[in-house]
């Protein structure tokens, strides 16, 4: 019985192998990467190393001769190799297999290695090719690659899915006066008359999106912070204050947080090197590249003039991408649908490293207004979607990138903390740091590891806040006895769209009495969740929910007690009104005239300047989508008045900067032109409001929307005081969109069909939003039906967050009927418009469709 039992056993389990393999097999070869073929691979591959080499000219339209030696040990020879390549067949020279030259096969996006000329075990594929153009970011003088999500395809011909790590060999030759940056040290260096050929070692093993380099002429600079590693930087930037005031800061900034990662993780900084490149015209904010990463250079150089919260936001960048080296390219998700899980723990590591390097700083005010108001903007759309989103093929992860993943999923994982206890919450995510370094994980994974460190079914808490869309809108049902002593108090959840969602959270309420404040802990679980530590306490004179910003949804507010919220002394508890506040009126509980004149009586008197941040924020959105024409005119009067008077007091000079900020967006009557005149042309000077040459060219910028009767002099004026070649060329680009005349900036439209024309994505969005300014807009809508047009090859051709800063800048930038109406026709006209720029679209006219109701 023994022996058939264990051939039966055999059998079964061959059997499911077989089958199993089988259904890997079974996929069907598309563009782009699918799961299907994503799964076959990592079943078929092992060990791969990749030797690249470039020769890069000295002319950004000159092509670049590339190389390429891929070496890999095989498992499987029932499919073919499949190295993806997403560029023209013709820029495909030469393939040789094991030595052999062979036919080239260029087939859906991908270089098909035929098995037959294939071994188990070890195998070498030369591939001779012109290095493909799209995510090289060519300049006159530097290029950079940026190759996140799926763009290391479009580069070079490789296995690009994350759960393949390899290692990477790589030579570039440049011309002789540019610098170069990649992921490992440099081996040799060869002089070659014109050129340099650089040599860098084996780096170490990354994910295909994590390989980068930059080269370019750049300056760099070298530092030991710690004494025992030194970290180099290149950088263009030309402004001596800016260099002399950010350098040793930078640098510092990036050793207190390995500092702080290594300590929190146990676990030691896990690569070769750290060094990283301020580029002028970057994308995004960062890109962790593994020994390498990216920085935009205005984020990086500040000048004596910063805002503390410039400052902060600065630290909380590097932070952010220092704390990736850790979560993301040590421990790398299996397939990008888990690409949340990375951002959630550089930005949720990035708050706590803040802690020790601004202990001024109230960091749970901090959290709060970086990361709520842009979670609830995405949230609360009809494009809303769950943190975990699915992903069937690798070309569309670049939609799964937005607010959700950045904001809402670190209030999740703070809220994950607060319900299992920080201690648990930490030694789970170091054992999880040990387990998968170096290799791959999913949420799962995490889940199994910290599910073992608390009491706590996370598999069931994180299912409705990671795998379920929307927020709760939570209510009260309060009853007082005769003696108006609270008898029942209940807080109600109802998920925003009306499904049966609830979400397990921990909040505090403030009961506001005469002489204090009683706060008190609620642990929501249910539908409905009686709060009995409240009982037999007296009525309150109003109640603040989310006291202490912890929770997450739309919380009761007292609409007869707004004049409150200004006197709350709790920081993160006002600020918390003012965002609730907000929402409710989007929500239609509090009209836009009583939240703007709340939040205008808030300005007056704060004395925060994150808190002023979120003030101006809401108020510039009310002001121009919400009010009517007639109210507009009387408010922006008010608000006018209001800004400048408090700019006229003795206020520190980051409140006065932030105040500013809000002044020269709203100051387009007469009087205020010329107040914002007199300051451009420093005929005005306002006591320690310090001012740099950016800002002034954003004056100069609002001057022209504005219509300034010198706007021509002004910008003229303005370009030739720009002293950096790089800002002059973003000056030069913005020009049109800037324009008195409407046909300029039509032309300007019309010209950002030609994809060179789109090259520079964040010019490009300053652009949009001049020419879709609201003053401008009853010029600038004949354009909305382009730029919707526009949108999906707007994604074909751009970085993860160009089409939603498109949509944010062009229809996003809209209240009326007509945009209204132009966004349903467009929708109806194509019913199958891809349901992932559908969503970036509800997300960017969630205003548009809301001020149809409130106006």
């Amino acid at each position: 019985m023994k022996i058939i039992y264990c051939f039966l056993s055999f059998f079964i389990l061959t059997t499911i192998s077989w089958s199993q393999s089988v259904k890997k097999n079974k996929f069907i070869l598309e563009k782009g990467v699918s799961e299907e073929l994503a799964i076959f691979r990592k079943q078929q591959l092992s060990e791969v190393n990749y030797g690249l080499s470039f020769v890069i000219p000295d002319k950004k339209d000159q092509e670049i001769a590339a190389n390429l030696v891929v070496g890999f040990k095989l498992s499987d020879l029932s499919r073919p190799v499949y190295l993806d390549f997403n560029e023209k067949s013709q820029n495909l020279k030469s393939v040789l297999v094991n030595g052999k030259n062979v036919a080239i096969v260029h087939d859906k996006e991908h270089v098909v290695i035929s098995e037959k000329n294939l071994v188990i075990g070890n195998n070498k594929v030369e591939i001779s090719f012109i290095a493909g153009d799209l995510s090289l970011n060519r300049n006159d003088d530097f290029l950079y690659t940026l190759l996140v999500p799926d763009r290391a395809s479009t580069l070079f011909p490789c296995f690009d899915q994350p759960d393949i790590k390899a290692t990477y060999e790589l030579t570039l030759t440049v011309p002789k006066v540019w610098a170069v940056l990649a992921g490992a040290p440099v081996k040799e260096k060869m002089d070659k008359g014109e050129t340099v050929t650089y040599k860098f070692g084996k780096s170490d093993k990354m994910s295909t999106y994590l390989f980068s380099f930059v080269a370019g002429e750049f300056k760099n600079v070298t530092e030991n912070p710690s004494g025992n590693r030194s970290m180099t930087m290149l950088y263009r930037e030309n402004n001596p204050d800016k260099i002399k005031a950010s350098t040793d800061t930078i640098f510092g900034l990036h050793q207190q947080s390995l500092d702080f990662l290594e300590k929190y993780t146990q676990y030691k900084f896990p690569f070769q090197k750290l060094d990283f490149a301020s580029i002028p015209v970057f994308q995004y904010g960062g890109m962790e590249h593994v020994g390498a990463i990216q920085y935009k250079e205005s984020s990086l150089f500040l000048d004596n003039s910063a805002t503390d919260s410039e400052k902060l936001d600065r630290a909380k960048l590097i932070a952010h991408e220092t704390a990736h080296m850790w979560f993301g390219d040590l421990v790398t998700m299996k397939w990008f649908d888990d690409v949340w899980m990375k951002e959630v723990f550089a930005n949720f590591m990035a708050d706590k490293i803040m802690n020790p390097i601004f202990p001024k700083i109230n960091h749970g005010l901090q959290f709060l207004t970086a990361h709520y108001p842009s979670a609830y903007a995405e949230d609360r759309s009809a494009g809303t979607h769950a943190i975990k989103q699915k992903l069937s093929n690798l070309k569309n992860a670049g939609s799964l990138y937005g607010s959700i993943i950045y904001n809402k999923a670190p209030i999740m994982m703070r809220q994950l903390e607060a319900s299992m206890g920080e201690e648990a919450f930490k030694k789970g995510i170091q054992k999880y740091i040990e387990k998968y370094a170096n290799d791959n994980a999913n949420w799962e994974n995490l889940v199994e590891i910290l599910d073992a460190e608390s009491p706590l079914d996370i598999k069931k808490w994180s299912d409705v806040w990671v795998n379920k869309s929307g927020r709760p809108i939570l209510s009260d049902r309060i009853v007082y006895d005769s003696e108006k002593r609270i008898k029942s108090f209940e807080v109600i959840q109802q998920a925003e769209d009306k499904s049966n969602n609830l979400w397990p959270q921990i909040f505090d309420i403030g009961l506001v009495y005469p002489d204090g404040v009683k706060v008190i802990k609620v642990t929501v679980k249910d539908k409905i969740t009686k709060v009995d530590d409240v009982l037999g306490l007296a009525k309150p004179m109003t109640i603040i929910y989310n006291y202490n910003g912890l929770g997450y949804g739309v919380f009761p507010v007292d609409v007869d007690n707004l004049d409150y919220i200004s006197s709350i002394k709790d920081e993160v508890a006002r600020a918390y009104s003012y965002i609730n506040l907000y929402e409710n009126m989007l929500n239609g509980t509090v009209a836009p005239v009583k939240t703007f004149d709340t939040c205008l009586e808030g300005i007056k008197v704060e004395q925060n300047e994150l808190v002023i941040k979120i003030l101006s924020s809401q108020l510039n959105t009310i002001f121009w989508k919400f009010l009517g024409d007639k109210q507009q005119m009387i408010d922006q009067q008010k608000l006018e008045e209001v800004v400048y008077s408090r700019l006229q007091m003795d206020l520190p000079k980051n409140i006065k900067k932030t105040l500013f900020g809000l002044f020269s967006s709203i100051a387009y009557s007469d009087s205020g032109k010329e107040k914002l005149y007199r300051i451009w042309s420093k005929e005005d000077v306002i006591a320690n409001l310090k001012l740099n040459e950016d800002d002034y060219t954003s004056i100069a910028m609002n001057l022209a929307i504005f219509k300034h009767q010198n706007a021509d002099e002004i910008l003229s004026k303005t370009r030739a005081g720009i002293s950096n070649p790089d800002k002059q060329k973003r000056f030069d680009f913005l020009l049109p969109s800037l324009s008195k005349d409407d046909a300029v900036r039509g032309e300007f439209m019309m010209s950002l069909k030609d994809e060179k024309n789109r090259e520079k994505e964040s010019w490009v969005s300053v652009a949009l939003a001049n020419v879709h300014h609201p003053l401008r807009q009853e010029s600038a809508q004949k354009y909305i039906r382009f730029s919707l047009d526009l949108v999906t090859e707007i994604q074909r051709t751009g970085d993860i967050f160009f089409p939603k800063d498109w949509l944010n800048n062009t229809i996003g930038k809209y209240s009326s009927k007509y945009a209204f109406d132009e966004v349903q026709r467009f929708l109806k006209e194509n019913p199958n418009f891809s349901p992932i720029l559908k969503r970036k679209l509800l997300q960017s006219t969630d205003g548009l469709y809301r001020a149809q109701k409130i106006k």
